[in-house]
């Protein structure tokens, strides 16, 4: 008996037959874990709500919304295995999609992985939430790409200093990149939670040029503000 294909690291939600734009989320994990993660689990949970706002704000103007599956729970050190699957699933995508840009959504370490697979040809911009950014994370892969980092100022779990110094290199890396602070929240985004859908809904769509960016956003950027 042949063995089984691996299955696709890509779940397209709220496809468009021929999309403009795509959007994948990239749920939030652990440093270390190589179990797989369950069907139901919390932090992909937690990103039903964005996936949702999304594809209720844009999906009717032919973008496409899905998410990336992992193998495994866990970074798992120099295995990557979060950025792995995203480049894998980007691949599967490109195909599919043509020229339409592609903008990652991560959670945490989903935002790590998205940082980390940002080279890909089809990636536009990024928006990473209460993201893991290690001192010293490569940046160049992010060169011509929007970064947007929304991080809570009440966050003990990942360090919004570190994402501050993450958007410094960025930038000098020649990123469009900003750090939006999200007052009073924490890591786990549940405080002020409608305030973390929104923005990050009105940002994909500024960054896909569907829209204005937010004030907030764009004053990060160093960008006109929107009027």
């Amino acid at each position: 008996m042949s063995a089984a294909p691996p299955r696709s690291p890509l779940v397209l939600s709220f496809a468009a037959e021929t999309p403009r734009a795509v959007v994948l989320l990239l749920h939030g994990g652990r440093e270390h874990g190589t179990s797989t993660p369950p069907p139901w689990n919390l932090p992909g949970l937690r990103m039903r709500p964005f996936a949702h706002a999304i594809g209720r704000a844009y999906g009717t103007r032919g973008v496409a919304v899905g998410r990336v599956r992992y193998r495994c729970r866990g970074w798992n050190g120099e295995r990557e295995d979060a950025a792995r699957d995203a480049r894998r699933a980007l691949d599967e995508l490109a195909p599919r999609i043509g020229d339409a840009p592609v903008v990652l959504v991560g959670h945490s370490m989903g935002a790590r992985a998205a940082l980390s697979a940002a080279g890909h040809p089809s990636v536009r911009a990024v928006v990473g939430l209460a993201p893991w950014c290690p001192t010293g994370e490569p940046v160049a892969q992010l060169r011509d790409r929007g970064v947007v980092l929304l991080h809570g100022d009440r966050d003990g779990t990942t360090d919004p200093a570190q994402s501050a110094e993450y958007v410094a290199r960025a930038t000098a890396a020649g990123a469009t990149a900003g750090l939006v602070p999200m007052s009073g929240s924490g890591h786990a985004m549940l405080r002020n939670a409608p305030a973390w859908h929104a923005l990050t809904t009105a940002t994909v769509g500024g960054l896909l040029e569907l829209g204005p960016l937010p004030d907030e956003v764009a004053r990060s950027l160093d960008a006109r503000p929107a009027a």
